[in-house]
């Protein structure tokens, strides 16, 4: 269980995290009761703080014994009186979760504190302010003083969605390079551009903040050139084209875009302009490899567009896409699908070093597994 920082602090107050600990000598939450709620309790000593046996950097413990009842006074509101940095929100959760408790039992946030009662909470520690360093190996492209371009694998998130995770590019890389660009969330050390979590390919990684910032201009300018390689379902039939569809989020969840013209009420979604351009790169049998060109940045960019023409790509069932196996597109072999995701790599980058301002163009080769696609569809798919 961990609390992001601004849940522990009172907006506009800008207070040291241990001071939000401390339970307060001058509550105020009084919407229920004119009595200081630090006059109806007691703090006591927690078994649990002697010294050494709870590290600085773990959960604190506090417990309190309640003097007196006071009608109407809800668990939660009393908890917020003595701890008023600590959102009420956040209280309830800690009710529910089981971190506050009463009388070392579970309490429910409507609950009336009575007297002599011990209400037990347990405070978690502040969260990392810094990704943690991780030796995972890095399939390295091109480095220079200002530069990392990786290719990046299957199955690994960019950056950190919450303090404690690991395992993504951002721990790789800050555990690899000496220094990296700071950039504007602590959680994105050098990470400039993303790729979602299954595709692979050229991933660019800022090593000072100087290279960041003149890096991110050339995609807010849209001067860098990104190509894509992709499996699609069916036989695209033009030989090229350009895709101008906006996206926006799904109302319902952040996992999932949508087009406009769909079931779901525009009121609630912010469309922004998507443009993708794809080329035909070979055809087969009920499926068709395409370059792909983006032209703008948006999440599933790239696999709505394809998905709009009635050609989603290969393996992206959030938008349409299916399994493939050996067998299905050979007639023998496994018949255990070859991968479980979308059949997309960031094939090639092209750019302007920010630095020494000459011409950077970047390649990643296919990743095995859409090598045993593309082999399968050649050998037992040709369409020509």
């Amino acid at each position: 269980m961990a609390a992001g920082r601004d849940e522990l602090r009172a907006p506009g107050q800008a207070v040291p995290y241990e001071d939000e600990l401390e339970a307060s000598d001058s509550a105020d939450d009084v919407s229920e009761s004119a009595e200081n709620p630090s006059e109806n309790a007691e703090d006591l000593e927690d078994p649990g703080d002697g010294e050494g046996a709870v590290p600085e950097a773990g959960p604190q413990v506090k417990r309190v014994r309640v003097r007196r009842s006071v009608a109407g006074r809800r668990l939660d509101k009393y908890m917020h009186g003595r701890f008023p940095r600590i959102s009420r929100t956040l209280i309830q959760k800690w009710i529910k979760d089981g971190e506050i408790t009463v009388n070392d039992l579970p309490a429910k946030p409507s609950y009336e504190p009575k007297e002599g009662d011990i209400v037990r909470i347990v405070i978690p520690p502040p969260p990392p302010s810094e990704v943690v360093p991780q030796d995972i190996p890095l399939d390295i492209l091109y480095e220079d003083d200002w530069l990392i371009v990786i290719n990046k694998p299957i199955g690994m998130v960019c950056h950190p969605a919450y303090a404690s995770q690991t395992g993504t590019i951002a721990n790789a890389v800050a555990g690899y390079a000496e220094r990296l660009s700071k950039g504007s969330d602590p959680f994105r050390p050098g990470i400039v551009h993303r790729l979602d979590k299954n595709t692979t390919g050229v991933m660019l990684i800022a090593k000072c903040d100087e290279a960041h910032w003149r890096v991110s201009l050339q995609f807010e300018r849209r001067t860098v050139k990104k190509e894509y390689f992709a499996v699609v379902h069916g036989r695209v039939s033009l030989d090229g084209d350009v895709i101008h569809k906006p996206l926006a989020p799904h109302p319902d969840t952040t996992q999932r875009m949508i087009l406009p013209g769909s079931i779901y009420p525009p009121r609630q979604a912010m469309f922004k302009e998507a443009i993708t351009e794809y080329r035909v790169r070979r055809r087969y049998a009920g499926y068709t490899a395409v370059d792909l060109f983006p032209r703008t940045g948006r999440t599933h960019q790239l696999r709505v567009h394809m998905s709009s023409l009635g050609h989603p790509i290969v393996g992206d069932r959030l938008y349409g896409g299916r399994l493939v196996s050996e067998r299905e597109l050979s007639g023998e072999g496994s018949s255990l699908p070859l991968f479980e995701f979308q059949a997309l790599h960031a094939r090639r980058l092209r750019l302007v070093h920010p630095i020494q301002e000459t011409p950077l163009d970047i390649e990643a080769p296919l990743p095995p597994h859409l090598a045993r696609l593309t082999e399968l569809l050649e050998g037992h798919r040709n369409d020509r």
